[in-house]
């Protein structure tokens, strides 16, 4: 069930923080290998309650991506915490040949994701993350859009087997869903049905998609919307479905290259119908700004999502 209000604000970090614990105490095979920012990242509650299923591996994140690897030759089930600018891009290497070349049952576990690192700059922003591991053979890319989701799918990320890529954000985003909703890895679930246009977001971003949708609604304009939580493998037959429509929407807290927008389009292209406009990251750094400043000045808005569906409209 969507919680209509979106008054609750969490990150999604802290999802990860509390379902993590849950799934270590149920399971001792689950393990944590931190790069010392368990504060952060929010595996602070497992290393103190199970200190024998966590490992510290200091700011060295090959390293902890090489022992995950080791440990999931054992059986064990190993997430990796750390940053998503971090976890992918300077573990990309360990990833790819420790990882998902041996098709290892490791979870990278990211907080920090898109612009939510906001004030930390451009330097601390993962905009390219999801794109460059999902060019990876093996690796599945997940970004649940709100607490509850991001609960769902780490649980169903654990009990995957194989490499998985989890992202979530750092600053506190509002909760649409509700305990009782599921979730299917490489399904996207369904928010809204609509006939004039199709909206496709995924993580921080379908809130904005989901009150645009509305805002719509009250100008007549019927949108459909989807949350495309798993980048990878994506859900090709949403996307045809939403063919019927012709037009396309994507929304992203990600660079537009190579991200969902790219994903969608790919599916639309191979097609060979429908027209795909791309809301996200306008193939730039980040900066230093409030989270909120930084999503207004990359377009990624609810004004902006409307303007644009009825640009295309028109």
């Amino acid at each position: 069930m969507i919680v209509q209000q979106q008054k609750a604000k969490i990150a999604t970090r802290d999802a990860f923080g509390h379902e993590i614990v849950e799934l270590g105490l149920k399971n001792s095979n689950i393990y944590v290998v931190d790069i010392d920012i368990g504060k952060s990242c929010k595996t602070t509650e497992f290393m103190n309650r199970l200190p024998g299923q966590h490992i510290n591996v200091g700011i060295a994140e090959q390293n902890g991506c090489g022992i995950a690897a080791g440990l999931a030759t054992t059986g064990k089930i190993p997430f990796v915490s750390t940053y998503a600018v971090f976890g992918s891009l300077r573990m990309a290497e360990q990833i790819r040949q420790e990882i998902c070349y041996p098709n290892l049952n490791v979870k990278i576990a990211c907080s920090h994701g898109g612009l939510t690192p906001a004030n930390d700059g451009g330097s601390h922003q993962a905009i390219e993350d999801m794109g460059v591991l999902r060019t990876i053979p093996n690796m599945t890319v997940i970004m649940g859009a709100d607490y509850y989701a991001t609960r769902r799918l780490v649980a169903l990320a654990a009990e995957h087997c194989g490499p998985v890529y989890l992202r979530f954000t750092r600053d506190a985003v509002p909760v649409i869903y509700d305990e009782q909703d599921t979730f299917v890895i490489g399904k996207a679930k369904k928010l809204r049905e609509g006939t004039d246009i199709a909206l496709i977001a995924n993580g921080d971003t379908v809130h904005l998609a989901l009150k645009a949708a509305a805002e719509l609604a009250e100008q007549g304009i019927s949108a459909k919307l989807l949350d495309m939580h798993t980048l990878k493998p994506l859900d090709r037959e949403a996307v045809v479905e939403c063919l019927d429509i012709g037009k396309i929407i994507t929304v992203e807290d990600h660079n537009i290259i190579n991200g969902l927008g790219s994903a969608v389009s790919e599916v639309v292209a191979e097609e060979g119908r429908g027209i795909v406009r791309r809301i996200g990251v306008q193939d730039k750094f980040g900066e230093s700004a409030p989270y909120e400043k930084l999503l207004e000045l990359s377009g990624i808005t609810v004004d902006n999502i409307v303007k644009t569906a009825k640009a295309l409209l028109s």
